[in-house]
């Protein structure tokens, strides 16, 4: 008999549904303080101040590697800014990938990989992002642990297709549609820098997997002694 009780969240790993609850719940706060429900007067400039303390910027970063000085206040923007979103539509979308991508990353991945893979790819997406360009807008979203995370299903659906014989280069149609979308948007609004962001926690994510995955460093062992 169905039980029609049943939760549709229980498909969903706990770590997926964790990770969404805090971008969106932080979205919220913002909402709510934008509209004056939250910190009266000052709650309107509640996100404007998180970006200034939390966002990645390049001329902090220069700063930084200019005069060899790393404080830890600085650094932790490394980790803060894919928890930072421009508008409720930007942290909308991101919250979907994370449900869409994250739990079929999530059902393969252990927990900890999973995290690993998000965040490592939004550290290296803001590392690249910071030494390839001179921007002089600061980096916020979950785009480049997003794709982090499409780089994760990327690897699985390269090692599925590869054990079925099939063209491993199909496992790349998705990336390639997005980052397509975004370098038609990039050349409309004359501003790379989300697209280099996204791409290199992409390739964080897909190159990670090889490592973090069940049996990734062992599958990674057997492909080099067999060469």
């Amino acid at each position: 008999m169905e039980d029609h009780n049943v939760s549709p969240f229980n498909a969903i790993p706990p770590v997926v549904i964790a990770l969404a609850v805090v971008i969106g719940g932080l979205e919220l706060l913002f909402q709510a303080a934008g509209a004056g429900f939250l910190g009266g007067q000052g709650g309107i400039g509640w996100r404007i101040a998180a970006v200034q303390d939390y966002a990645v910027v390049d001329q902090v970063a220069d700063w930084m590697w200019e005069n060899q000085s790393f404080p830890p206040e600085q650094m932790l923007r490394f980790l803060t800014y894919p928890l930072i979103h421009g508008g409720f539509a930007h942290a909308a979308f991101v919250v979907v990938f994370i449900l869409a991508i994250g739990k079929m990353v999530a059902e393969v991945f252990s927990p900890m990989a999973f995290v690993a893979v998000f965040w490592l790819s939004a550290i290296g997406g803001a590392l690249v992002y910071v030494t390839a360009l001179d921007s002089a807008y600061p980096l916020i979203g979950g785009y480049p642990g997003v794709y982090g995370l499409i780089g994760a299903f990327t690897f699985l659906m390269w090692v599925d297709l590869g054990h079925r014989g099939s063209s491993r280069a199909r496992a790349f149609v998705l990336i390639g549609a997005l980052l397509g979308i975004q370098i038609l948007f990039g050349a409309i609004q004359g501003e790379f820098g989300n697209v280099v962001a996204d791409l290199s926690g992409f390739i964080t994510g897909f190159v990670l997997s090889f490592v973090v995955s069940p049996g990734g460093w062992r599958r990674v062992l057997a492909r080099l002694r067999q060469r």
